[in-house]
C-alpha cells in the first residue's frame, strides 16, 4: 500500500494495479477482468463503494442535468452495461439519445439485454470500440460522460483528447471517479477496506478475488482530483471543477468545451 498515484505526467499506461506491464499490455488485462465481472457489474461497484455508487451515479446525471426536449445527444464510454445511459434517459424524460461505448463485449452484450427489457432500444444504442479511438466524427455529441472507468483506458490523455473532439462547441464533459480521500480517518478505514476486504469478498461472492484485487489497486494508482483535473484542462476543456462525495472516495470532474 505504499504504491504512489500517478501524476498529471502519466503512468497509468503501464500500469495494471501495483505491476508494471509492456505498454500494449494493459488493455488485454483489463478486458479479461472486465469479461469476467460483467455478469456481476453491479455487485461489484456495490463491493467497491460499499453501494453508494448509486447515489453518486444519481448525482452525476442530475449535475449533467439533461434537457426534457429531443435533439440532445450524449455518449457514454465504458458504460457497456447501460447503468448511466438508461438513468440519463430516465432524467430527460425519453428525449435523450444515448450511445453507449465499451471496449468490452461481455458488458455490451449486458446492456443490451437491459435496454430490451426496458424498452430503451430506441433511446439507447451500443458501440464496441476504443475510447482512445472513438469511431465518430468531430463534434457529434452534446455531452460526454464517463463512470468508473477512465481508469481503466491505458492512455488516459488520448482518451480526453477524443472526448474534447467528439462533443459539439458547448458540449459538457462529466467524468465520475474513484479518487483521493481528503479525510484521514477515512482515508485509513477506506483504505483497510479496499485492500483487505474488497478481494476477499469477491472470492467469496464470485469465485475469484483477483479482479478485485486488481481494481482496488486501480484506484489507488489513480491521480488524485487536482492531477486529473490538470489533464482534463490539458486536453482543451475550459471551466474544469470536480466535486468530492463521501469525503473523495468519490470525485466528480466537470469541463466544456467553449
Amino acid at each position: 500500500m505504499s504504491e504512489q498515484r500517478t501524476t498529471v505526467q502519466g503512468g497509468m499506461e503501464t500500469s495494471y494495479g501495483f505491476k508494471q506491464v509492456a505498454p500494449g499490455d494493459k488493455q488485454p488485462l483489463v478486458n479479461e477482468v472486465f469479461h469476467k465481472v460483467a455478469n456481476r457489474y453491479d455487485l461489484m461497484n456495490d463491493l467497491m463503494s460499499a453501494g453508494m455508487h448509486r447515489l453518486w451515479k444519481e448525482a452525476m446525471v442530475t449535475w449533467l442535468n439533461p434537457p426534457k426536449r429531443p435533439g440532445w445527444s450524449v455518449l457514454d464510454v465504458a458504460g457497456g452495461t447501460g447503468d448511466i445511459a438508461f438513468r440519463i434517459v430516465d432524467a430527460s424524460q425519453g428525449h435523450a439519445q444515448a450511445t453507449v461505448l465499451d471496449i468490452n463485449g461481455s458488458m455490451l452484450a449486458v446492456g443490451r439485454e437491459r435496454a430490451e427489457k426496458r424498452g430503451s432500444t430506441g433511446n439507447v444504442a451500443f458501440v464496441e470500440a476504443n475510447a482512445e479511438e472513438l469511431p465518430f466524427p468531430d463534434a457529434s455529441f452534446d455531452a460526454y460522460t464517463i463512470a468508473f472507468g477512465i481508469r481503466n483506458v491505458p492512455r488516459i490523455d488520448v482518451a480526453l483528447v477524443e472526448a474534447y473532439r467528439v462533443l459539439k462547441s458547448g458540449g459538457r464533459f462529466l467524468c465520475l471517479e474513484f479518487s483521493e480521500v481528503d479525510m484521514p480517518l477515512l482515508d485509513r478505514a477506506y483504505e483497510a477496506w479496499s485492500f483487505n476486504a474488497i478481494p476477499r469478498v469477491g472470492q467469496i461472492v464470485t469465485g475469484d478475488g483477483e479482479p478485485y484485487r486488481y481494481l482496488v489497486e486501480s484506484i489507488r494508482k489513480f491521480p488524485n482530483q487536482r492531477d486529473f483535473g490538470a489533464m482534463i484542462t490539458r486536453a482543451g476543456f475550459d471551466r474544469v471543477t470536480w466535486r468530492n462525495y463521501s469525503g473523495g472516495i468519490a470525485a466528480l470532474h466537470s469541463g466544456w468545451k467553449l
